[in-house]
């Protein structure tokens, strides 16, 4: 499907992915108040505990090299001697929130991310799974993930996990070509991808995803096709597609190269248009933002059902009421309030082992966010939104947005909704972006997020 050109000069500009509402720049509380925190935890964990499990993202920062591309919280080391203190911290923390609830909790999801999950050995993630698990009862239908680097995922690291219960692996590939991977500092050879997903599968991991960039430097629509052509000899059950965020002004390491080495908007735009055609051609089905999946596997039937849900960790199958994060930087959920653990390893466990929750910022949802934070999930995982009791958040700017958008194609416009047409999809941050209140009062001229496209 060919995107007109004018729509892409219009709507490639700074939006967030909105993996939550409010968006983390937005948040008012600069320093919580833990006890607040805590109430809306507890508020949280009352219902989730009961009905659904919970759900604990797991931070792990540590990187032996630096990626230039990556905007994530990240600590370069090749001093694996800081493993077994960080470890600790995060039992230790997880043990401060278990006083709490009063019960048991019941663990729905985990997921571990970073950094670079397997710069840890085997042995200590196994042993932060058996100190988190050996304090709670696991859903009937608990899935555990982790992020993996294909260059140091080794059999024995996937071996040690799918023992503690881990059955999905998202394998970070970004882009095979040597001249991209050198331009971002990521040299990691098809071979070892290749190992790492056979390896993965050969244990009985059932599902591996890849994700991949575009828009990185000295991309073409020629590399861009041979990586996801390679990528789909090994046929994972999902793959994400991400735009490339470039933030220099948040992340100094992008300024390895310069905004002359990536490819411009159109260009950009066709790499993904090109990657997604060879991606359907496959049959992997468009679920929501930059996400594929075959048939068959969980979030492919989750937005068959209309259950999708997202959060921190990006879409899941999985709508928990709490999400809990645990280790440095990382960002809970507790559906009324959002809070996120401080940045740096040093701070974060001083803290824990003087007995206090890391919590540095956060934020507490008022009845106007929560309404918008259900829209902007209904859009971004159903493909499709019913306001008819609340048309209230309708005001005259929001309605104007939504009928340009309608007659541009992107939506069908019902009385009391809308919907997204397959052009829509291309376009969903931008048609999220238009129920966001705080983005649209922004006042600084300092980009807040990347560009949509």
């Amino acid at each position: 499907m060919k995107i007109p050109e004018e729509l892409i000069a219009k709507y490639n500009v700074p939006v967030p992915r909105y993996t939550s509402y409010p968006t983390v720049p937005f948040w008012e509380e600069k320093h919580v108040d833990q006890q607040q925190w805590l109430k809306n935890v507890k508020r949280a964990f009352t219902v989730s505990n009961k009905e659904h499990g919970i759900s604990l993202y797991i931070h792990l920062p540590y990187c032996e090299s630096l990626c230039t591309y990556c905007a994530c919280n990240t600590r370069i080391t090749k001093n694996h001697q800081v493993e077994d203190s960080y470890i600790d911290a995060v039992l230790e923390e997880w043990n401060l929130y278990c006083s709490q609830f009063g019960e048991r909790p019941l663990i729905r999801e985990i997921h571990l991310g970073g950094g670079t999950p397997t710069f840890f050995s085997p042995e200590n993630l196994q042993r932060l799974i058996i100190g988190i698990i050996g304090k709670a009862h696991l859903h009937n239908d608990y899935a555990f993930s982790f992020e993996g680097h294909p260059n140091n995922t080794t059999y024995v690291h996937l071996k040690a996990l799918f023992e503690v219960g881990f059955r999905r692996v998202s394998y970070g590939v970004q882009d095979l070509d040597f001249k991209v991977q050198k331009a971002i500092n990521r040299i990691q050879p098809y071979e070892n991808v290749i190992r790492a997903t056979e390896e993965a599968r050969a244990i009985g991991y059932t599902s591996v995803n890849f994700d991949l960039v575009y828009g990185l430097p000295f991309q073409t629509e020629a590399s861009v096709l041979d990586t996801i052509e390679k990528t789909l000899e090994m046929k994972p059950e999902r793959i994400a597609f991400y735009s490339y965020a470039h933030v220099p002004w948040k992340r100094p390491g992008q300024r390895a190269y310069t905004e002359k080495d990536l490819p411009d908007s159109s260009l950009k735009r066709k790499l993904y248009e090109s990657g997604k055609a060879l991606l359907l051609d496959h049959g992997y089905a468009d679920i929501g933002m930059d996400h594929f999946a075959l048939p068959g596997d969980d979030l492919y039937k989750a937005y068959q059902l209309k259950t999708l849900h997202r959060n921190f960790m990006g879409y899941t199958s999985n709508a928990t009421e709490l999400l809990i994060g645990l280790g440095a930087s990382a960002i809970g959920d507790a559906k009324y309030a959002y809070a996120q653990t401080v940045k740096t390893v040093e701070e974060y466990k001083a803290l824990v082992n003087n007995g206090m929750l890391p919590i540095e910022r956060g934020h507490i949802l008022s009845e106007e966010d929560q309404q918008i934070k259900d829209f902007i999930l209904d859009i971004a995982c159903k493909g499709e939104l019913f306001w008819g009791y609340n048309p209230d958040l309708l005001d005259f700017n929001t309605s104007f947005q939504l009928n340009t958008m309608a007659q541009e194609g992107l939506i069908k416009l019902y009385e009391n909704g809308l919907r997204l047409t397959d052009l829509g999809m291309a376009f969903l941050r931008n048609i999220c972006s238009v129920f966001d209140k705080k983005l649209q009062s922004k006042k600084s001229q300092q980009p807040l997020f990347s560009k949509a496209i």
